[in-house]
């Protein structure tokens, strides 16, 4: 009995993810990104992210498989060390396919990382999640706190410019039509390259199960008076009406 209740839920979960990430809203949601990357994914690939919402997104729609690894600073969670895994990955298993999925907030931190994909040669794609946010930060202070979010927006940056102005190949997505042919050319191509995918920033990366303080604190932080409260508001109400529908 317990073993099909579990079966039970991970199918209602799996059909839910399955929902989210493939979405036409725009702008793109940001489950539609590794909810295609991980159709593309070799099943020896190594995958790292740095801590932030895009450890959410990556944990939920890519699926462990064959000999793949992961990695990420799980408990630590320390900000911008998504570049500086996928290198160590690279110089260690030279063979392998290695993608880093990174927030923009970790990408400004350390733009010098990559000159050094670029000096030797790594193959790495860097996914960089562009909401002109940090992400994390910004849900952990309305949904545990019930503060309004407090300077979190980000002065935004090109970042398909600034990869190129360091010597790589770089793309950008920002429509879900387009993110699975554009993922599968630039995996497919030798060396470094990053792949700057512009995402809704009013998404939220809510727990799987919504505690009822954490529900509480979300609604006082918009109440109080957290920027783009409207919008974040109709994005959660038309989430869960495409649960229910």
């Amino acid at each position: 009995d317990f073993l099909a209740e579990a079966r039970k839920g991970v199918g209602a979960w799996l059909d839910l993810m399955e929902e989210r990430g493939t979405r036409t809203d725009m702008p793109m949601k940001p489950q539609v990104v590794t909810h295609e990357l991980n159709k593309l994914l070799d099943d020896d690939a190594i995958i790292v992210t740095d801590s932030g919402t895009i450890t959410t997104w990556a944990a939920r729609h890519i699926d462990m498989r064959g000999t793949m690894m992961f990695s990420c600073s799980g408990n630590l969670a320390t900000m911008a060390c998504g570049i500086g895994y996928a290198i160590a990955a690279a110089v260690g298993y030279p063979q392998g396919e290695v993608v880093g999925g990174i927030g923009d907030g970790s990408g400004s931190v350390v733009v010098g990382d990559l000159v050094t994909l670029r000096k030797y040669g790594l193959d790495v794609k860097i996914i960089v999640i562009k909401n002109d946010s940090l992400g994390m930060i910004k849900w952990e202070q309305m949904v545990f706190l019930g503060h309004p979010e407090y300077v979190c927006d980000l002065e935004p940056i090109d970042f398909v410019k600034v990869a190129e102005g360091c010597g790589l190949r770089a793309l950008r997505i920002d429509d879900p039509a387009q993110c699975a042919g554009q993922l599968r050319e630039a995996l497919a191509a030798r060396g470094p390259c990053l792949i700057e995918a512009v995402v809704d920033p009013h998404e939220p990366p809510m727990p799987p199960k919504i505690e009822a303080s954490q529900a509480l604190h979300l609604a006082e932080s918009l109440v109080k008076g957290t920027p783009n409260a409207t919008k974040i508001a109709l994005t959660i109400a038309s989430d869960k009406v495409r649960e229910l529908v």
